[in-house]
């Protein structure tokens, strides 16, 4: 198939899964599952795993290196995810708990993330949850001592991010992923980031 076609796909099959997507009227999106088949590297599609990392069953933990988020089972085993993680110098590293939990969360940019990239000036007010909003279906907000921390683990609106060093330091997820490991990590849970 030559690129022509394959872009005169693409563009169609977006259309569909904007029309999808904006028929969702509450909760998670339909078409989330759509858009993270289309644009998301196998490699980094959930499973469940072998895993020897020590951490009691119940604990999150990120592998920034690999580019991996692993929900630790027990028994030597996990789920894990694939995600984008921080740009170069922006990432979270440490222990954390999840200190919080949103459903379609609201997004600011923070001062410093406005510092580095002028344009998001424009958001400084902020931006309601839903479809468009940089935080996804959901997002895990990590706290330090009681303190939010500012990083949270979250949705993406841009799927094909998964695998790459490109946020402002927080964990992406697809949307898909993000509702799977909310529905598992209650407020509370440990979040170990490597």
């Amino acid at each position: 198939m030559d690129n022509h076609h394959l872009t005169r796909r693409m563009l169609v099959l977006g259309s569909l899964v904007s029309t999808v997507s904006g028929c969702a009227s509450s909760g998670w999106p339909t078409g989330s599952r759509l858009i993270s088949q289309v644009y998301q590297d196998p490699r980094f599609r959930r499973k469940e795993v072998a895993y020897d990392g020590g951490q009691p069953p119940g604990t999150i933990v990120v592998n920034t290196s690999q580019r991996y988020l692993y929900y630790v089972q027990g028994d030597g085993r996990a789920i894990r995810y694939g995600v984008a993680v921080g740009e170069e110098g922006l990432a979270f590293k440490g222990n954390a708990t999840i200190g919080r939990k949103a459903e379609w969360p609201s997004w600011t940019p923070t001062a410093s993330m406005i510092e580095r990239k002028p344009r998001l000036a424009q958001y400084a007010a902020g931006v309601s949850g839903g479809p468009h909003n940089p935080l996804g279906a959901s997002a895990l907000y990590l706290y330090r001592g009681g303190h939010d921390t500012m990083f949270r683990v979250h949705g993406t609106n841009e799927p094909w991010s998964i695998g790459h060093a490109v946020s402002n330091g927080c964990i992406r997820m697809t949307n898909d992923d993000i509702v799977d490991l909310y529905k598992r990590a209650p407020v509370g849970t440990a979040v170990v980031v490597i």
